[in-house]
């Protein structure tokens, strides 16, 4: 028999296994589920892990993949850290896509080097004005931010399809809804000769080094770990709630909107209804699999853009269904929060008396 006993603290060496942990499982699960639909699970897993890294293009859709995940999932685990629960990083990154993407339409017969800085700063701007409105009802009014930014998700995406459906249609696009593709100055070319992988990689680990430093050097970021755990001790010590609120949603909804950038002026081109496969949601996955650390957040990442280029392989070599990456995602979020349990509890072996077994 196996009996729950709560630790007397919390398992830093659990804290970092599990996660581990929750892989294999995932693994496992993934197998058994291929063997039900009726494929062999080592091939499976083989189309869905291996090949999609097997040649330097898969590499580069990798580092493509990985590159908003990493942006949005540090901006999530800063505020995360602080409990502060900013879930609306997708609509942030669709109003920094409009916003940066808005700059490079209105200057589209420019050819200017200044082109694209000036987009960067406009597609940040807009991913911190997002994300400033539950900020400022938070603070003021404590209005719930997970609601709050959450339901702006869904403005931000009607926002972005009246445009492209409306004022902002390629008048030579044949009646799709899609602006035009942006100038010269305003896309963001490869780095590595036959992939589509561009210099959006070197920032996003840029800002995961950035953050790393200013989490672990700085008084600020020892401020979001201390109102995090302890707000009690963080009013004692002057630690101020209201701006670590508007520090992490700023910084989220920032870097959300420059990878939202990243992805219009990048992989697409152009404007379209729909920029992105859910990396605002799915960053929410990477930023507890990674513990919250930047490096973390960073391998996490590598991990779930994995799954992105491994479910389209596994459609084409395995003949999977297209659901099969949310399937991954997902499992891989239930057996994480699962195997949390074991950070807190540990299972204990029980001899059975003699007695209980006589009766």
């Amino acid at each position: 028999m196996l009996r729950i006993e709560a630790r007397p603290e919390p398992s830093r060496r659990m804290l970092l296994a599990t996660p581990f942990l929750a892989v294999l499982l995932t693994v496992v699960s993934g197998a058994l589920l291929f063997a039900l639909l009726g494929r062999d699970p080592l091939v499976s897993l083989h189309a869905f892990f291996v090949t999609p890294v097997s040649s330097l293009y898969g590499l580069g859709e990798l580092g493509l993949k990985a590159t908003p995940l990493i942006l949005i999932g540090i901006g999530l685990a800063a505020g995360f850290r602080a409990n502060v629960w900013n879930i609306g990083a997708e609509g942030q990154l669709v109003l920094g896509a409009v916003c940066g993407g808005g700059v490079a339409l209105w200057f589209w017969e420019v050819d200017a080097p200044w082109v694209f800085p000036l987009m960067v700063v406009a597609a940040v701007a807009g991913g911190m004005a997002w994300a400033a409105i539950p900020a400022f009802l938070k603070t003021r009014l404590e209005v719930n931010e997970i609601l709050v930014s959450l339901m702006l998700t869904y403005v931000a995406v009607l926002l972005l399809s009246a445009l492209v459906y409306g004022p902002w249609k390629d008048p030579e696009g044949f009646n799709f809804p899609q602006s035009r593709m942006f100038g010269e100055a305003a896309l963001m070319p490869p780095v590595v000769e036959g992939t589509r992988l561009h210099a959006g990689i070197l920032v996003a680990l840029a800002v995961a080094l950035a953050a790393w430093l200013w989490q672990a050097r700085t008084l600020s970021g020892f401020t979001l770990k201390v109102v995090g755990l302890a707000p009690a001790a963080a009013r004692f010590a002057g630690f101020e709630r209201r701006r670590t609120v508007w520090l992490t949603l700023l910084l989220g909804g920032g870097l959300a909107g420059l990878a939202g950038l990243f992805e219009v002026a990048g992989p697409i081109g152009q404007l379209v209804p729909q920029v992105s496969p859910g990396y605002g949601f799915t960053a929410i996955i990477v930023a507890f699999l990674g513990r919250l650390h930047p490096v973390g957040v960073v391998l996490a990442a590598l991990l779930v853009a994995l799954s992105y280029i491994g479910g389209e392989t596994a459609q084409i070599e395995a003949g999977l269904p297209q659901a099969v990456t949310g399937v991954f995602q997902g499992m891989l979020l239930f057996f994480l929060l699962a195997t949390d349990f074991l950070i807190r509890y540990r299972l204990r072996p029980v001899a059975r008396r003699r007695g209980a077994e006589g009766r």
